[in-house]
């Protein structure tokens, strides 16, 4: 039986209105949505990350994907 992998992706809206998404791997669940919205606000505020769409402007969503990783012996 695989791993389960947990990635929290938060999608920005960047000022050329592209996608620029931050990824965090194994996040502290249970997701709060609320923290994870001020924390985005602040992000964007901050003026903290660009892209190479340029600056971040508006938030776009926020999903936890959780897959599963089989590795197999060559």
């Amino acid at each position: 039986m695989g791993s389960k992998v947990k990635t929290l992706e938060l999608s920005f809206v960047t000022e050329l209105n592209k996608t620029a998404t931050i990824s965090i791997e194994q996040p502290k669940e249970p997701i709060d949505v609320e923290r994870v919205k001020a924390a985005m606000d602040t992000i964007i505020q901050q003026g903290a990350l660009t892209s190479k769409s340029g600056k971040l402007v508006a938030k776009k969503d926020v999903r936890l994907i959780e897959r599963t990783v089989n590795d197999y012996s060559l």
